[in-house]
């Protein structure tokens, strides 16, 4: 008697961080389809910008397919503690919940990240690294070291009834990387012996030639600048880079200098690599309200807002003064970071400010004083051929890179797809196929309150900023005749217009005309009545000013 061929699958599905860089989210499933029982690995964010989400505070991914199914949903699985792929763990965690498991110093964040929402403690779990493997359902999972720009970063060797699949996380092939993992060839090739099915990888920095280099070979250049400083000198790197900030604060202290943290992000990684023994031999450092008091001469401080974020501690300074301290003219300011393709505008005004003050502004055209966290395109090959994958699923990239990264497979002979935010893959044949598109977005943290991409909110906001807003008053009596003239409160708009009359009056004149024509088939209908203001106020102010502003209209009326 045969038996039953099984129609369990297996399947990968990204939700936030395939065709784009952060906001990392991705769904492995195993059993029947639409069955399928489900790991979620990293909850990331990215970050707002003026143009198109103002007064946004977070970006994550959305995660209505996912909340659905919630029943699902076996565990949490975060590769390490970058706010890319962390950062939501805490405001979404309450639409999954699942538990979440990570190594010891990125639970360690996580854990935060809950209490800074107000959850309770219990809901993460701190796991062993591979070879130690933990079961969710139908998965086995080990996280296996290892190296990139932050302290015990994970990969991911998942075994499945369909065979094994590695998740990459990011990563970079560095032997000596000063804090954290290093790159340890053996094991990732005993993670691969027995063959793997899929490799799902980092391809951020595919279109890098060169091999990368080690965080290690930064601090004799570092340690020179530092030397040769005549006045105050301002560092910044990625808050959670702790082994930049080692390196750099051990540089400040072999130049006589004391070392100062500024930004609130930046301490609470220090302190959580000092928590968890992960950082070890860190400089002594001082309090802002006595760096004050130090020589400028013998002064470090390590500053958050390499990125250009407007709140940072970077900003802070460029603008003026922030905790007592100033710069001036012969002081260093250093960009130890790369810059985030979009934050660019936000970096360049930062320098410009500084640059005003005659401070030197040093960045990383040079490739002195920065060195990335991710493997660069001969890095990826060799992870490919350390790993020898049946399929390649490239991820962790915009959508050029994904592209790229699976040309770069297909020429090995590794049956490669590029995968988007919202594709299920399914892996279960020998070659990925897509088995069907999940509809996905964007989630915006507005204050404390979360919306949807597509709710309006954020694109009236847009085009409020664009075109300015007119509110329109009118009252109503009881017989629904207007009580009085309708009047008018603009924001954003030119006082005057085109004949140099108020714009306030011409567009109450031109209203009260209108509702003096308007007959009971208007007058009686609210929506209607709104309608027919809305546009002659529009029509009005375009002949004014040449913009058709926002309209909001209120109609009180007296019963």
């Amino acid at each position: 008697m045969s038996s039953a061929k099984s129609t369990n699958r297996l399947i990968y599905l990204p939700l936030g961080g395939a065709g784009e860089i952060g906001m990392n989210a991705y769904v492995y499933g195993y059993g029947e389809p639409d069955k399928e029982r489900l790991i979620v690995v990293d909850l990331g964010v990215t970050f707002p910008d003026m143009d198109t989400s103002p007064g946004v505070d977070l970006i994550m991914p959305d995660v209505a397919w996912l909340e659905a199914r919630k029943d699902r949903i076996e565990a949490i699985l975060i590769t390490h503690a970058h706010e890319d792929h962390v950062g939501g763990v805490g405001h979404l965690w309450e639409r999954l919940g699942a538990p979440v498991y990570a190594r010891e110093f990125t639970a360690h964040i996580a854990r935060l990240k809950m209490a800074d929402v107000g959850l309770p403690d219990g809901t993460v779990h701190t796991v062993a690294a591979w070879p130690h493997m933990s079961t969710f359902g139908p998965f086995k999972v080990g996280f296996i070291p290892v190296s990139h720009s932050i302290p015990e970063s994970a990969g991911l060797v998942i075994d499945t009834p369909a065979g094994r699949v590695i998740h990459s996380g990011d990563f970079k092939i560095d032997h000596t990387p000063v804090v954290g993992d290093p790159f340890d060839q053996a094991l990732w090739a005993e993670a691969a012996k027995d063959g793997v099915r899929a490799l799902m990888c980092d391809s951020t920095n595919v279109f890098s030639p060169a091999p990368g280099r080690s965080e290690a070979t930064l601090a004799e250049p570092i340690e020179e600048l530092l030397k040769n400083a005549t006045g105050m000198v301002v560092a910044t790197t990625f808050a959670s880079n702790i082994a930049r900030l080692k390196t750099i604060a051990t540089a400040a202290e072999k130049a006589g200098r004391s070392v100062c943290l500024l930004g609130r992000a930046m301490r609470r990684m220090v302190e959580a690599g000092l928590e968890t023994g992960v950082l070890d031999g860190f400089p002594k450092t001082i309090l802002a309200e006595d760096a004050v008091d130090v020589p400028r001469q013998n002064l470090l401080l390590l500053v958050t807002g390499s990125q250009g974020e407007r709140r940072a501690a970077s900003a802070q300074l460029a603008n003026g003064k922030y905790m007592g301290l100033t710069l001036k003219e012969g002081d260093t300011f250093l960009f130890s970071s790369k810059t985030i393709p979009g934050n660019e505008r936000g970096v360049i005004r930062i320098m410009n400010q500084l640059s005003e003050k005659g401070v030197d502004v040093i960045d990383d055209r040079g490739g002195l004083y920065h060195v990335s966290g991710h493997a660069n395109r001969p890095d990826l090959e060799k992870m490919h051929d350390i790993v020898k994958p049946k399929m390649l699923v490239p991820m962790h990239g915009e959508h050029r890179h994904l592209r790229e990264h699976a040309k770069l497979g297909e020429a090995k002979g590794i049956g490669s797809i590029v995968a988007v935010n919202g594709m299920m893959i399914d892996l279960t044949s020998n070659y990925p196929h897509v088995a069907e598109y999940v509809e996905t977005g964007r989630t915006y943290l507005d204050g404390s309150v979360q919306i949807g991409a597509l709710d309006g909110i954020v694109r009236d906001r847009i085009r409020m900023a664009l075109n300015g807003l007119v509110v329109v008053t009118l009252i109503m009596d009881e017989n629904d005749e207007p009580l009085g003239e309708p009047w008018c409160e603009i924001q954003g708009l030119p006082e005057t217009g085109r004949n140099n009359a108020a714009l306030v009056e011409v567009l109450e004149g031109e209203l009260n005309q209108f509702l003096m024509r308007a007959d009971d088939k208007i007058l009686t209908d609210d929506d209607k009545l709104e309608k027919e203001l809305s546009q002659v106020a529009r029509r009005v102010a375009q002949s004014e000013i040449g913009k058709k502003p926002e309209v909001m209209v209120v109609i009180s009326r007296l019963s």
